[in-house]
């Protein structure tokens, strides 16, 4: 077996999840992977695909036998004539988005970081924003599966469409994803507008502003009456990408050097937090570029943190956003990442957190290492309320019983799963608390 070893401690991105398995493997092909499973369950151990650690939840911690993607990577095939692409589970986002575009091809859309393996981000159900095009799942069109007992299955919607509709965000219950075919398009531009505007404003132009932009988004600094707002749209061009210099200072010395140490200062010193969100969120200034989707899409995210999400119905977003910034404004907290504000056309994915609804979604971050407990619980009581679903991949404290009421098609998505994988090989503890057993 390629690259098999035992014991090593695994550590997710942020620093907050370990694992120590029985064994870590790299296989280096389907046929490797499938021996790898069927190895695994003639010793009773359980299986666990791990990406890069992007998820802050243990979605993909295991004791037994953690599968790291390394050696499956690349592209298996490029279809011009039916416009799709199929590469191995392990392929990282930004090694897929530099290929497609050397192919004058693209996704419709992404999320905000390129750093995950295509497998990672759509077993999460990770997302960008947008008004007519949803998550990165939702752009599958064909996925192959190893399931427990070691056999290959694909699924599309012509082929066990049952299981398609699950396990395109399929947390790793169903299976171990061993190649995706993603739909593609010609590479278009995007002209990027960013701009700063008042709490006040946004949010009550939040619905025009959602329905006049293909992407539209915006943060809030809490502490502060002050967002960023932006705004993709398609663009017939020229390109027009961010001047090196203005780039590195918006991109990397305000987003990532500068933040960083505005991060330590206010874990040192809590209380100059307020003060400095008010300078640092009035030095940001409007700026316009155009560029290829992956390049305004995503950003480099260096400062670490632990995040939490909620998806809600888009109605209900302001309303609660309004509550967070009430709830920021009259408690002792003291927050130094901005809350992001994106949405999501409703998808037909059983576990999607858009499944069924037009979405809206709610992030709230802090720095690593920060006591984040007290404002993460009080955030959640306010989405909750608000019939919220929490991104998979981030912390959230809900369990099966919850999801149940959430997801109209949570029974649906059990019963794939009990049918592929009744010995439960792909569980761990996460699992067992969202899915129940």
């Amino acid at each position: 077996m390629s690259g098999a070893n035992s014991n090593s401690t695994w550590r997710n991105w942020a620093g907050n999840i370990t694992a120590r398995p029985a064994r870590a493997v790299s296989p280096a092909s389907t046929a490797e992977l499938a021996d790898v499973v069927r190895r695994a369950a003639e010793r009773g151990l359980t299986v666990k695909a791990v990406g890069t650690g992007h998820s802050f939840t243990a979605a993909a911690a295991t004791d037994g036998v953690l599968i790291r993607p390394d050696l499956l990577t690349g592209i298996r095939e490029l279809d011009r004539a039916a416009m799709t692409v199929t590469v191995e589970a392990g392929t990282p986002l930004k090694r897929l988005n530099a290929a497609l575009a050397r192919e004058g091809l693209s996704l419709t859309n992404m999320g905000d970081i390129m750093e995950q393996t295509v497998a990672g981000a759509t077993s999460t159900g990770t997302h960008g924003t947008g008004r007519d095009s949803a998550s990165i799942a939702a752009q599958i069109t064909a996925l192959e599966l190893v399931t427990a007992d070691g056999s290959l299955l694909t699924c599309s919607p012509k082929e066990n469409p049952e299981v398609f509709a699950a396990a395109r965000i399929g947390l790793g219950a169903l299976g171990v994803v061993s190649a995706i075919t993603f739909a593609v398009e010609p590479i278009f531009l995007l002209t990027a507008r960013e701009e700063p505007m008042a709490f006040d404003r946004v949010t009550a132009e939040f619905e025009e502003l959602f329905a006049e932009n293909e992407h539209f988004e915006f943060y809030w600094f809490p502490h502060t009456g002050n967002c960023n707002t932006k705004r993709n749209n398609r663009s017939a061009g020229p390109a027009a990408p961010p001047g090196r210099v203005r780039g590195w200072i918006d991109d990397e010395f305000m987003s990532n050097g500068l933040f960083q140490v505005v991060c330590s200062l206010g874990r040192a010193v809590p209380a100059t937090i307020p003060a400095v969100a008010k300078v640092s969120s009035r030095a940001l200034s409007a700026r316009t570029y155009t560029d290829i989707p992956y390049k305004v899409f995503t950003s480099p995210r260096r400062v670490r943190f632990v995040e939490m999400e909620y998806a809600l119905p888009r109605e209900a977003a302001v309303g609660a956003l309004r509550e967070v910034k009430a709830l920021v404004e009259r408690s002792p907290l003291r927050v130094s990442f901005p809350v992001e504000v994106r949405t999501a056309p409703a998808d037909d994915i059983a576990l999607s957190t858009a499944s069924g609804r037009e979405t809206a979604y709610i992030a709230v971050h802090m720095y690593r290492g920060t006591p984040h407990q007290a404002y993460f619980t009080a955030v959640e009581r306010i989405m909750t309320a608000h019939g919220g679903r929490p991104h998979w991949g981030k912390l959230h404290t809900q369990d099966a019983a919850y999801f149940s009421q959430a997801y109209p098609r949570f029974a649906e998505f059990t019963a794939v799963r009990d049918r592929l994988d009744p010995e439960r090989r792909f569980t761990n503890a996460y699992l067992r608390r969202v899915l129940g057993d």
